[in-house]
């Protein structure tokens, strides 16, 4: 099984907000790198997509260690948060839906095809490609041409189902 690292990063202007996010894949010293971004999005729907589209590309099985700053994001997969609000309905608790379903299912089918260990590492502390993807995200942010959040169109369609 091929072994990935992925890094990956989200941006938003604002919050909502235009956002961006960026995913950095490394195998046996090469590296791609990818990066989008939607208006009128949140931080963590930002974060989120770059893990979606990281795990996205990847055309068969494989062992990932994904590295993010989103405490949201690693917390909610490596404490089981997420598949626990799967299963009982997408609800947080008795009272409270889960913010984010459509973004936490894609994710979630992904992490079911590899295998995937989630870590978290601190961001703006230097590490280069926790950097490299905060460049990237920040500057999809800042496009001119961002389209709309699929969450606010009622759509349900989003990009990373593109791949």
């Amino acid at each position: 099984m091929k072994e990935i690292t992925i890094y990956t990063d989200g941006a938003c202007r604002g919050n909502p907000g235009p956002g961006g996010y960026a995913a950095v894949l490394i195998h046996d010293g090469r590296r791609k790198e990818m990066s989008g971004g939607w208006s009128n999005t949140t931080n963590n729907r930002m974060e989120m997509m770059a893990a979606i589209v990281g795990l996205g590309v990847l055309k068969e099985r494989c062992q990932v260690t994904l590295f993010s700053d989103s405490q949201y994001l690693v917390q909610s997969i490596t404490q089981g948060w997420a598949v626990r609000w799967q299963a009982n309905g997408w609800k947080r608790n008795k009272k409270e839906i889960a913010k984010n379903i459509d973004l936490w299912q894609q994710l979630l089918e992904l992490c079911d095809k590899h295998d995937v260990a989630f870590k978290w590492t601190k961001g703006h502390a230097g590490d280069p490609e926790n950097e490299r993807c905060d460049e990237l995200a920040t500057t999809a942010a800042d496009s001119s041409n961002l389209e709309e959040d699929p969450a606010n169109t009622g759509s349900g369609a989003t990009q990373a189902r593109l791949f």
